[in-house]
């Protein structure tokens, strides 16, 4: 009975050790898709503003294309009357 005894105790000691193992990766794990999540939310709202820069960028470069070639052609009717 002793050696079932002693048994019992190291098993159940190796049980709690290994459950508060596991509590503290499962623990960990959380703490690490929180930041895996925050980084790609980041990441995205980056790709987002980027875009939004690049497009209203090329509207810009439009509309100042349209605006000398406005200041072009009033020029030549000025030019002309």
């Amino acid at each position: 009975m002793a050696k079932n005894a002693k048994w019992r105790a190291a098993a159940q000691r190796a049980a709690k050790q290994a459950k508060k193992a596991a509590v503290a990766a499962a623990r960990e794990a959380d703490r690490l898709m929180r930041a895996a999540n925050q980084r790609l939310e980041s990441s995205g709202a980056k790709q987002r503003l980027k875009r939004a820069l690049q497009k209203a960028g090329r509207v810009l470069k439009a509309a100042g294309t349209a605006a000398v070639r406005a200041g072009i052609k009033a020029g030549r009717e000025a030019a002309k009357g």
